[in-house]
């Protein structure tokens, strides 16, 4: 058994996709045209189904990334072994908070450097997380059955039973599977950390960024959204320098794990496309939801002011987690970010990816991560703890 386990890994790097062929539009009937500029190599598109767990995939998709650009394989790494050890770590907050913390599927970035830091990582076929869907992924039931086994926790008004974590890991076990201890790898035994010291995953290595004037630049600070349930900081720098960052960084064959909200009107994953159209801004009556996805489009003007508001109103909120793999121009020279997302490869024209605009990337970032060697120095220089 070990020795196919074996096979089937080395097997599953030699198939493993690494950057797709996307079309040269955004949907079948649009007169958008794109140019490739910056195309950083990333594995195959997957899919999150019904789960809250797009920090995972967004965050491992990054890491597979800077494992290619490092010189490693192309391996698909296990989001839910990443998933499984964040739902005990968020448990126990909410028994330390009495219940007054965030129990919620969602996450945050550093949730995944976090776990690679104590625990390492694994492949996904070593940790599929998915023992009673098959192949896909449903956390609804474990979500609520999990929530509402602690809530009794936390209400009782008596001493804590000392039990309360093995019957956490009971429930994990039964819904994601038992964690592995061993496994064979291209010939090979490891365990997780010795795993992720294999891939060359150092989480220091990686910084989170924001750009909110509630705060100083270019000190760190406790992003205040719910799925931030760890209180972990971010960076804060001006907003420029949040753009020149992620073009730095593309430039420099670096990807970015990006954390937005896609609530907008001007997000449409089916056009595979992230616009934020003055139009709308003028009389939202008259925007035709079709028009501004299928043609070139004016954009309004992000100012610091207009994305703080958009922040405190709760029009901007921490919504999603997606990759960031490269950059392209339309025919007018407007610059998008392409952008891998963890919805499967079948529901939109460009293959599960899509182009964000750069006044969506401005407007709609909550964080981003980034390799400190994708960060300017200048940049660097500034950060003050």
């Amino acid at each position: 058994m070990k020795n196919n386990k074996a096979i089937l890994a080395g097997l599953l790097v030699l198939s493993l996709k690494v950057s797709a062929q996307l079309p040269g539009s955004n949907a079948a009937n649009s007169t958008i045209r794109f140019s490739q500029e910056k195309d950083i190599r990333n594995t195959e598109v997957k899919n999150q189904n019904n789960t809250s767990t797009c920090w995972s995939f967004s965050s491992l998709s990054f890491l597979e990334s800077e494992a290619i650009k490092s010189g490693k394989p192309a391996v698909n790494l296990s989001e839910m072994f990443v998933v499984r050890h964040t739902y005990l770590l968020k448990a126990e907050n909410y028994v330390r908070m009495h219940g007054l913390a965030n129990m919620g599927p969602g996450g945050a970035f550093h949730d995944v450097t976090n776990v690679i830091r104590t625990y390492g990582i694994v492949p996904e076929f070593v940790y599929p997380g998915n023992p009673i869907q098959g192949n896909k992924h449903d956390h609804s039931e474990l979500d609520a059955v999990l929530k509402s086994f602690l809530d009794v926790i936390v209400k009782n008004e008596n001493k804590i039973s000392s039990n309360w974590k093995m019957a956490v890991n009971g429930i994990l076990d039964a819904y994601l599977g038992k964690l592995p201890e061993k496994f064979d790898y291209n010939g090979k035994s490891y365990t997780a950390r010795t795993f992720a010291d294999f891939m060359g995953i150092k989480p220091d290595d990686y910084l989170e960024f924001t750009s909110f004037t509630h705060h100083p630049l270019y000190r760190p600070f406790v992003l205040e959204v719910p799925d931030n349930w760890a209180w972990n900081q971010v960076w804060n720098v001006s907003l420029s320098e949040m753009q020149e960052i992620a073009d730095n960084a593309i430039n420099n064959d670096f990807s970015l794990a990006w954390g937005a909200d896609v609530s907008e009107r001007g997000f449409s994953f089916r056009n595979s496309i992230a616009v934020v159209p003055l139009k709308e801004y003028a009389s939202t009556a008259e925007m035709d939801a079709d028009s501004v996805f299928l043609k070139p489009v004016t954009e309004i003007t992000i100012s610091p002011e207009i994305r703080q508001t958009s922040f405190d109103d709760y029009t901007t909120q921490d919504d999603h987690g997606m990759h960031i793999v490269g950059a392209v121009k339309d025919q007018t020279g407007k610059r998008y970010y392409t952008v891998k997302n963890s919805w499967g490869a079948d529901r939109n024209f460009a293959k599960g990816y899509f182009y964000c605009s750069l006044p969506y990337y401005l407007y709609k970032t909550t964080s981003i991560m980034v390799h400190r060697n994708a960060v300017p120095k200048a940049i660097l220089a500034k950060l003050k703890s």
